[in-house]
Parts: structure tokens; sequence; C-alpha cells
């Protein structure tokens, strides 16, 4: 068994739901290249995060990090808020 532990994926999202008790949805854009006709496309995927102290609101931004399972969704984190929205 080796003491190295795996670096855990980080993205930057921002919270478009907090509805849910202790899981925000975060939303991540990301620009693709099309292989055939080299035009940039905003791709985007939403992700359920762990909120331990229910700190994040919508449009906040945030990192979130990967998880063990923690629900039949939730895989991901809230390492810390960015920027609060206003």
């Amino acid at each position: 068994m080796t003491t190295e532990r795996r670096n855990k994926k980080k993205v930057v999202g921002v919270v478009t739901s907090d509805k849910m008790d202790k899981t925000v949805v975060v939303k991540t854009d990301d620009l693709v290249k099309h292989p055939v006709y080299k035009k940039y496309l905003k791709r985007s995927k939403k992700y359920k995060a762990h909120d331990e102290t229910n700190s994040c609101s919508v449009g906040d931004k945030v990192l979130i990090t990967e998880a063990r399972p923690l629900s039949r969704d939730k895989r991901w984190r809230v390492a810390q808020v960015l920027e609060k929205s206003v």
C-alpha cells in the first residue's frame, strides 16, 4: 500500500441551486474547439456538491473538489467560496 494519495480534480463553477439541505448544484462552463469548423463552443456541465455549512447561495463562484460518493448523485465537495453574489 502506497502512502501517496492521488490528486483530486478541482473545478470552478457558479452555484445555480441551493434548495437542498447541505447540497448545491454547481454549473461549470468549458470552451471546446469544434474538430471540423474550428469554432469554439461553450459546453456546460452540472455537478451536485456537498456544502456542509449551507453557506453557498445562488450566483456564488465556488471551487469544488472530488470526493468519495456521498449520495446517489453527489461526488463533489465545496472546497471554498471564491466570490459571493451581490
